[in-house]
């Protein structure tokens, strides 16, 4: 007889093993199936996040952050290196040890909360019954509710075939044992921005080639623009409007052909990654008879409580629309853990903070300039340059802006936009402004600590009413 558990939670990525961790403090008996290893072979929960995404990325951002700061920036201070070099290997390392010391921390909660955890690939039967296997090894369990939290996996392309050698996915970017002299980037979205980050700061020539016209879509035109600027003083070459159309190994070269608005090009690199978004981890997910409904592109259908069309089976994070971000996915997966114990559960999407981890840093919540005049929405705005604050001149790091969008009648913030250093932190203040309903004024009243780069927040704030302190309005 299969062991039966109050909750299974299919997935122990962010979604995943947070709606563990809650389904279990709520009192529900709970089993967590998940069938990643690590290169010694053994489980590593924490799904791409913690394995092959967020995690090892930000450990590599970091470390090729603290070589470019040494190669260009520490002579401002007086501090004077010379024949400094990057030694990768050690740089791996310490990546690795961070992720393991993490999803080894997933392990331990699992313990501490009384979590079962299944190592093996998660298969929904009929019956609410789940077939867990691990190699030649099969065996079932049963649940009252479960969770489908199965995560996602980059996208292939026909046109540049990986071979996992010189053509790489994301998560080969991340396990590259030597710095490419010339790095080819098929997408300049955040992964792709991220990744040719990293080794254009460790010395690669970097080209990224992005199909679309416009940078960065989906945040405010105005900061786009103004972290193209300092993207390309850099020396990314990014080039928008490409569309590759086919890609070649010559011996240990990728000849790569795209077009652009100039015709046919060619460039040729020694690593290519591909990097053109992601697409939800669901084939196979449920047998035939359970009738799970997906949409055409693999996303589970969900109502807005998460429920699929499957009675008491749930799915969150990657596996159902919306953005693809871990923390979306961990707070659907406390929602859904509150709506099965009976508590009220709500996830505000119109809020969720976005972020780009390049130098300068982008972040992001709410809506943008262009949403709201699609919606013919009132709205006033007010920006101010970190290069008028103190904190960021003093940190040699003077570049970016902070703009904020409110009503212009109720002068509720609506959204607030960022580029520039520790972006990333400074968002949160914005969240909390959104999440509490209030106005500009009320971020303009807030006194802030000088000098820190959150007066940019504060004079932002104070210049949508054209009344910022240290700027002409």
């Amino acid at each position: 007889m299969a062991d039966e558990f109050d909750v299974v939670v299919i997935g122990a990525g962010p979604a995943g093993y947070v709606a563990a961790i809650r389904c279990a403090q709520l009192g529900m008996s709970t089993a967590c199936i998940d069938d990643r290893t690590d290169k010694q072979g053994k489980p590593s929960p924490g799904g791409t996040c913690l394995n092959v995404g967020c995690i090892p990325s930000k450990a590599l951002l970091d470390s090729a952050e603290h070589y470019h700061h040494l190669n260009h920036e520490f002579a401002a201070h007086g501090i004077r290196v010379t024949g400094a070099s990057i030694d990768v290997a050690t740089m791996m390392a310490r990546k690795d040890k961070i992720v393991s010391t993490l999803t080894g921390g997933i392990d331990q909660l699992f313990k501490a909360n009384k979590i079962t955890y299944l190592h093996g690939r998660g298969r929904l039967l009929p019956g609410n019954e789940i077939e867990v296997t691990a190699g030649e090894d099969t065996r079932r369990v049963r649940a009252i509710n479960v969770i489908i939290a199965s995560g996602s996996m980059p996208i292939d392309i026909s046109v540049a075939p990986l071979d996992h050698d010189l053509i790489i996915d994301s998560t080969g970017a991340l396990e590259l044992e030597e710095v490419p002299r010339r790095l080819g980037v098929i997408g300049a979205g955040v992964i792709g921005l991220e990744m040719g980050s990293v080794w254009r700061r460790l010395g690669a020539e970097v080209t990224l080639l992005e199909a679309m016209d416009d940078f960065l879509p989906a945040a405010d035109p105005n900061i786009a623009r103004d972290a193209l600027k300092q993207f390309k003083a850099q020396g990314l070459n990014i080039k928008l409007g490409c569309t590759v159309t086919r890609s070649e190994i010559s011996g240990r070269k990728v000849n790569v052909w795209y077009k652009d608005k100039n015709g046919e090009q060619q460039i040729e690199v020694d690593r290519l990654i591909v990097s053109v978004g992601r697409k939800p981890n669901t084939d196979d997910i449920a047998d035939d008879l359970v009738g799970l409904a997906k949409n055409e592109r693999g996303f589970i259908e969900i109502d807005d409580q998460w429920r699929t069309n499957v009675p008491n089976v749930y799915a969150v994070g990657d596996a159902v629309r919306g953005a693809m971000l871990a923390h979306k996915g961990s707070e659907e997966g406390v929602a859904v853990a509150e709506f099965i114990s009976g508590n009220y559960a709500h996830v505000n999407y119109d809020v969720i903070p976005w972020v780009v981890y390049t130098l300068p840093e982008i972040a992001w919540a709410g809506k943008t300039e262009q949403q709201l005049k699609d919606e013919d929405v009132p709205y006033r705005t007010g920006a101010f340059p970190f290069a008028a604050t103190g904190r960021a001149r003093a940190m040699e790091q003077p570049v970016g802006q902070v703009r904020i969008i409110a009503h212009e009648r109720s002068d509720k913030v609506l959204g607030v936009h960022i580029v520039g250093p520790y972006a990333s932190e400074l968002i949160a203040e914005a969240v909390v402004a959104m999440e509490m309903q209030a106005t500009s004024e009320d971020i303009a009243r807030i006194v802030h600590a000088h000098p820190t780069l959150s007066e940019a927040m504060h004079e932002a704030a104070l210049a949508v009413d054209k009344r910022a302190i240290h700027k002409a309005n």
